[in-house]
C-alpha cells in the first residue's frame, strides 16, 4: 500500500471516529431531553422540628404548565397517590399565562382532592392567565376541591401536628431601592406580621424562592419552611456544576432544587414537573414529585 493510499485510509477512519462521536452525542443530549419531559420521579426530603407532634406527609408539585403525563394526566395522579400524602401543596404555574382554557388542572384538582386534602398557591403563570380575562379561574379551583392560598393562610391539624400553612406570591421584602424586609409594602407586610402569630409550624407556599432569599426576608420573618418552584431545578443540569440560571439568581444558582438552610428558615425548592416554552429544552433534570416527610425534633 502506498503512501498516498495508508493517509486517504487513515482520513477515512478518523472521520468515521468523529462521527460516531457526534451521533453518541447527539443521542445523548436527545435522550435526556426525552427523560426530562417525561419521566417522573419522586424525591424524598425530610425535616424535622419542635412544633411536629407527629409525622406528617406533604407532597409538592409545581411547574406543570400544561404538560400531561399520560391521559387525564393519570401517571402524574398515580405517582402522587403512591405517596400515600397527608396534604398536597400545588405551587403554581400549573398552565401557562397563554393557555386557552384551565379545564386540566381543574381536572387534576378533581383527582387529587380523593387522596388527599388539596392547597394551591399562585405562580406567575396563573397570574398572567388570570390578567388575561380568566377572572372566573380562582373560583373555579375552589369549586373542584382546592384551597388557594395568596396572601392568605389555613391552620391545618394533621395527626397531633398543627400548621399554619400560608400562601405568598409577592416578595417578602421592599423593591424601592431599600430592599430589607422592615420595608414589605402593604398588604404583604401586614399579612406576614399576622401569620407568623402562632405557635403551630409554619409552612409558606411561595413559588418564587426569590422572594424569601434576598431582602434579608429569611432573618426577618418568621417562617419555618418555604416551599418553592419556578426556576426548574435550573432548566439544563450541567454534570459536576449544576442548573444553569434560575430567575432573580441568575446564572448557576444556589437555590433551586432541594431543601437549605437560609438564614433562620428552611427553604425547599423543587425542580417541577415541566417547563413552559424556553430557548432552552429541560435537560439532564427529570419531573420532580417532592415528599417532604414532617418529624419531631430529636431530643
Amino acid at each position: 500500500m502506498n503512501k498516498q493510499s495508508r493517509d486517504e485510509k487513515s482520513k477515512f477512519t478518523i472521520e468515521r471516529i468523529v462521527l460516531f462521536i457526534v451521533v453518541i452525542v447527539i443521542s445523548i443530549l436527545v435522550v435526556e431531553t426525552v427523560i426530562s419531559y417525561h419521566w417522573i420521579k419522586v424525591n424524598e426530603y425530610s425535616v424535622s422540628a419542635k412544633e411536629i407532634q407527629s409525622p406528617v406527609r406533604l407532597v409538592v408539585i409545581s411547574d406543570l404548565h400544561a404538560h400531561k403525563f399520560g391521559s387525564d394526566n393519570g401517571k402524574l395522579v398515580d405517582k402522587v397517590k403512591d405517596q400515600e400524602p397527608d396534604v398536597i401543596l400545588m405551587c403554581g404555574d400549573f398552565l401557562n399565562e397563554d393557555s386557552d382554557n384551565h379545564t386540566e388542572v381543574i381536572k387534576l384538582i378533581e383527582k387529587f382532592k380523593n387522596i388527599a386534602p388539596v392547597y394551591f398557591a399562585l405562580g406567575n403563570h396563573e397570574l398572567g392567565y388570570i390578567e388575561n380575562g380568566h377572572e372566573e379561574f380562582l373560583e373555579d379551583l375552589e369549586t373542584a376541591g382546592a384551597v388557594v392560598l395568596d396572601k392568605t393562610y389555613k391552620d391545618i391539624t394533621v395527626g397531633k401536628t398543627h400548621i399554619r400553612l400560608g400562601g405568598l406570591y409577592d416578595y417578602a421584602f421592599a423593591l424601592d431601592g431599600n430592599d430589607d424586609a422592615k420595608n414589605t409594602p402593604e398588604p404583604v407586610k401586614s399579612f406576614l406580621l399576622e401569620y407568623q402569630e402562632t405557635q403551630s409550624y409554619k409552612i409558606m407556599m411561595s413559588h418564587r424562592p426569590d422572594s424569601f432569599i434576598f431582602g434579608n426576608a429569611s432573618e426577618y420573618w418568621d417562617v419555618d419552611l418555604v416551599i418553592s418552584g419556578h426556576n426548574h431545578g435550573g432548566q439544563v443540569v450541567v454534570p459536576f456544576l449544576g442548573g444553569l440560571f434560575g430567575g432573580d439568581q441568575g446564572l448557576f444558582p444556589k437555590y433551586i432544587h432541594g431543601m437549605y438552610d437560609v438564614g433562620a428558615m428552611k427553604l425547599f425548592a423543587t425542580s417541577g414537573l415541566s417547563s413552559e416554552r424556553q430557548m432552552l429544552p429541560r435537560w439532564n433534570n427529570r419531573p420532580e414529585i417532592a415528599m417532604i416527610e414532617l418529624s419531631a425534633e430529636d431530643n
